[in-house]
């Protein structure tokens, strides 16, 4: 079973999405084993200037270093990376479940994930060119890891 994490710089904070990704990761637990990591992000000041949010992400970054398992494959999710078909990121899970490797996710804060980071990063992962708030995004990532194993298994859950 394949090693899916999540390394996301944010605590959920609405009950509505904790429900959901409670959901997710019950449904999940089929497929894989799921482990979320929630980090707590450098606090700025109201309007930091582009050298503080800079040093922000660096000490984010020493903190998502430390989390990521061995033998994973790391997709950052950031507005530049490339925009995957459901049906081509259930591929890129399948190869990797063939593979033997892990998965992990990294969802940067509010002001995106350092540069260290993505160039360490296997595939850099956009769902879109829009913003989405971070909070709800994790559960649409969630919800297309599901879609994925879906997908893979022949189900018609992803019609």
């Amino acid at each position: 079973m394949i090693k899916v994490t999540l390394i996301c710089l944010a605590k959920l904070k609405e009950k509505y999405l904790k429900d959901a990704v409670d959901e997710y990761q019950k449904r999940l637990s089929r497929y894989c084993n799921l482990d979320i990591i929630e980090l707590e992000p450098v606090r700025l000041p109201e309007k930091p200037s582009h050298s503080e949010i800079e040093q922000a992400l660096l000490k984010e970054a020493d903190m998502i270093l430390k989390k990521i398992p061995q033998n994973s494959e790391i997709y950052t999710l950031c507005i530049e990376g490339k925009e995957l078909s459901s049906e081509q990121f259930a591929k890129n899970i399948d190869n990797l479940q063939n593979e033997g490797k892990g998965l992990t996710f990294v969802i940067g804060s509010s002001y995106g994930i350092a540069d260290k980071i993505k160039a360490l990063s296997n595939f850099k992962l956009s769902f879109s060119k829009m913003t989405f708030p971070h909070q709800l995004f994790r559960v649409m990532l969630l919800e297309q890891i599901y879609r994925a194993f879906k997908i893979n298994e022949g189900s018609q859950y992803h019609k």
